[in-house]
């Protein structure tokens, strides 16, 4: 991805999220000098990978397969106290985040507001396969069963919780609008605690053509 691609992505992005009343905290707005003055007062957030995310899933079309993250809190394994992360995420009509599951974290996704989330879903087979069983999931506390790749629509308000081990896709439903997305969820590990059904990139590949407007956490190691 260009660097001014990505700046385009964040500008977009701050201006949604400020819409729906999401305020982010105030280092999200720092440039790179701030973060190399703070680099130690700020070492859970850059060691921690907290900020701003943006994938293409290697696809060279984010908006066809891509995705916008934002990681307001998380602990790390065996490292610190904490055990749980937040995200906030923004998900355009039709744009996929791939089928993939979790071994270790257990999330609640939810429909922040604007349009509706399409979750796709499959238990997974011991060699990381589609298993072809029902898949019980519960939204909102209320437990409802749905049949291998079949859909839970989300509209704003509504959650659901996934567990360890289950295959989910999803995309915002077309016709519907932008999606404010947020995940409530154990530790967040980028790095050890995705499978993916197929091969894909996780963190992009930057083609600098700009300075960057505000860091990502993949370029932290990069910058600091």
């Amino acid at each position: 991805m260009k660097r001014s691609e990505i700046n385009r992505i964040i500008e977009n992005a701050e201006s949604f999220i400020a819409s729906k009343q999401f305020i982010l905290p105030p280092w999200a707005r720092w440039g790179v000098g701030d973060w190399k003055n703070n680099r130690e007062a700020a070492a859970e957030v850059i060691d921690n990978m907290l900020g701003w995310d943006i994938t293409d899933f290697g696809s060279g079309d984010f908006l066809r397969r891509g995705l916008f993250l934002f990681t307001l809190r998380n602990g790390k394994y065996k490292v610190d106290r904490k055990p749980y992360a937040e995200k906030i995420m923004i998900v355009e009509e039709n744009q996929e985040t791939p089928m993939h599951y979790h071994w270790l974290k257990m999330e609640d996704i939810i429909c922040r507001g604007g349009g509706n989330l399409v979750i796709e879903l499959y238990n997974s087979t011991a060699d990381n396969r589609l298993a072809s069983t029902p898949v019980t999931v519960k939204v909102d506390g209320i437990v409802r069963s749905v049949e291998p790749g079949g859909k839970v629509v989300l509209t704003p308000g509504e959650s659901i919780c996934l567990e360890q081990g289950v295959y989910h896709r999803f995309y915002g439903e077309e016709g519907k609008g932008t999606v404010l997305v947020g995940e409530v969820s154990a530790v967040n590990d980028d790095a050890g605690d995705n499978c993916f059904f197929e091969p894909v990139g996780r963190f992009p590949v930057i083609e600098e053509d700009e300075q960057p407007l505000h860091l990502l956490v993949s370029d932290y190691r990069n910058f600091l």
